[in-house]
């Protein structure tokens, strides 16, 4: 309400008294993306209201009216950043804009046209959920990785705020050594689940740890670090640290993926963008739409590691395209034929590709779902067990 409330708002109210209506456009795009943010965490929020300074008290409104909102700041945001003449800059708007998109309206629409098809997509369970407008907007929206919606860092020694969120100069992870992968995720990537079966996933040297056994292992749901008795197969660290390292490391030279210091963290990528395009047109029962989504969205989370996220990774096991299309040659990944896809292949797919960055999106979708729904006579997310509050 403040940072990306009042703040926004000004911003947009002084672009648009100085006739840049790319500004304007642009912070209509984050006020949409943040809205939906806001209303999928909470439920009901403030909106009608959430500016009135001459209130102490507010009323909250409809998750609905939220939905409705975000969209009518979609299409105004899509309306302003086709504006050309006036105060209109694609030099200026990159000054403002250099950690984002550098300036770049085609991909401000591609990013706009995202969050409409997250907008529609979350409505699944509703009656009428809209299938046909999930696919046209991920049509127009973010379709390959240069043009993924990511945010960057200077990653200066001397600041933390300009340096990402979960490297160890900011030490966001708790102490250092709370934070490790879950078994479920974990045994996802290594095929001891029975969606994959026997998938030995190599982006697993990206994304998770090793033990000191050189074993891939993952914590248990409230179990921690004790449920491993050898404490030589307990995880690393995500900055590459001990199991037991109780302090961040001097520099994130052993770190990963986006646990580095400067590494970009994704807001919206390609690889999601098709994922909902799968999703949506397997629940539409047109399953070669799907198909072809589907395995353009694993093409595209395997190029993105590769291209953005291979600093840290043993050489032996930076990904290649050799690698990337043995890995999507594999039937049990992606089936010969379009009638063999599940759910569970989209779903879990898509829960590995969103790892670490989309965690807010994963909650969405396993919602959805309701953790152990039954479809296709298996459980969507394929033996996973919702937390019971006790080890």
């Amino acid at each position: 309400y403040y940072d990306i409330g009042q703040n926004c708002m000004r911003m947009m109210q002084w672009a648009e008294e100085e006739g840049k209506w790319d500004y304007v456009g642009v912070g209509q795009a984050i006020f949409a993306w943040s809205w939906l943010q806001l209303t999928d965490y909470h439920g009901e929020v403030i909106l009608k209201d959430a500016f009135n300074t001459n209130l102490l008290t507010f009323k909250f409104d409809k998750e609905e009216d939220v939905y409705k909102y975000v969209r009518e700041l979609c299409f105004k945001a899509l309306e302003n950043l086709e504006k050309t003449g006036g105060g209109v800059s694609q030099q200026n708007l990159a000054v403002g804009d250099a950690f984002f998109y550098n300036g770049d309206v085609n991909k401000w629409k591609k990013f706009v046209y995202a969050i409409l098809a997250r907008s529609y997509h979350h409505l699944s369970n509703k009656a009428d959920y809209k299938a046909d407008s999930v696919i046209y907007y991920a049509d127009r929206a973010i379709a390959t990785n240069s043009e993924n919606a990511t945010v960057k860092f200077q990653a200066t020694s001397g600041f933390s705020a300009n340096n990402n969120f979960w490297g160890p100069l900011r030490n966001n992870l708790g102490t250092g050594f709370a934070i490790r992968q879950s078994a479920f995720f974990t045994n996802l990537l290594k095929g001891d689940n029975s969606a994959f079966d026997g998938v030995d996933d190599p982006r697993k040297w990206y994304l998770i740890r090793s033990s000191q056994s050189e074993q891939f292992n993952g914590i248990p749901l409230n179990g921690g670090v004790t449920s491993i008795p050898n404490t030589a197969d307990r995880p690393e660290s995500f900055w590459g640290a001990r199991h037991d390292s109780l302090v961040p490391p001097l520099s994130d030279a052993r770190a990963r993926y986006i646990f580095r210091n400067a590494s970009p963290i994704p807001v919206i990528t390609a690889s999601e963008v098709q994922f909902m395009k799968a999703e949506a047109a397997f629940l539409k029962n047109d399953k070669g739409t799907a198909l072809t989504a589907y395995r353009k969205a694993i093409e595209l989370n395997f190029d993105m590691l590769r291209t953005d996220y291979s600093a840290g990774v043993p050489a032996s096991n930076v990904l290649t395209p050799a690698v990337r299309d043995a890995f999507l040659s594999n039937t049990a990944v992606v089936p010969a034929s379009a009638n063999d896809l599940t759910l569970s292949h989209i779903m879990l797919q898509k829960y590995i590709a969103l790892f670490g960055h989309g965690a807010l999106e994963t909650w969405v979708d396993m919602r959805r779902y309701h953790y152990t729904d039954q479809r296709d006579g298996q459980q969507v997310y394929r033996d996973f067990t919702p937390p019971s509050g006790t080890v």
